[in-house]
């Protein structure tokens, strides 16, 4: 293996937990880019490690392209998942088979991804049970969902909050949104 590409995967794997999540903190940030545009458009997608057009997305390509600097592909993951599990998935939109294309760009299917994979953690109204690195889902009303990223930066309001890299249609962008809506999920994976 060249040296340059070993060198790459030791540093997007961090050996410890903390330092893991703290990673994938800072890879949230570093992908905050107000000039995303959100669009939901159903797009066909290479596989693995398809990406919708750089400059689109919505809520879970936030935290698939933070995943992804650490060389985790949710797309990847979640399909094998669904393959072997696809009666375990919600059945929202009428599929009879997984999608790689936009079954990993579904708040509903990486909750139950995160479930299989025993990273649900409680919900609670305590901040300090938020940390960076975690994912947090919402139910923002009327049937609409919505995920983002927990960062290691905290709220000017409450030194206990961390504050949230999402797309909620701004762009990918840092916010102190983490109980702006009611909280359906939270969750710390690691592969």
């Amino acid at each position: 293996m060249p040296a340059l590409l070993l060198a790459l995967l030791l540093f997007t794997r961090p050996a410890s937990t903390q330092s893991f999540f703290h990673a994938l903190s800072d890879a949230g940030i570093a992908i905050i880019d107000p000039s995303i545009r959100y669009d939901a458009a159903y797009v066909s997608i290479p596989y693995p490690n398809g990406d919708v057009a750089a400059g689109k997305g919505v809520c879970t390509d936030v935290v698939i392209r933070a995943y992804r600097r650490l060389g985790i592909d949710l797309q990847r993951e979640v399909h094998e998942d669904m393959v072997a599990h696809f009666d375990q998935y919600p059945a929202l939109w009428g599929l009879k088979k997984p999608d790689a294309n936009i079954d990993h760009r579904r708040v509903q299917n990486l909750q139950t991804f995160f479930a299989h994979r025993q990273a649900a953690l409680s919900v609670s109204q305590r901040a300090a049970d938020y940390q960076p690195g975690d994912i947090v889902t919402w139910d923002l009303g009327h049937g609409i969902v919505h995920i983002g990223l927990v960062v290691d930066r905290l709220s000017a309001a409450d030194s206990q909050r961390h504050l949230i890299v999402h797309n909620i249609g701004a762009g990918q962008v840092l916010a102190d949104c983490l109980f702006d809506f009611k909280i359906t999920g939270h969750y710390r994976y690691r592969e």
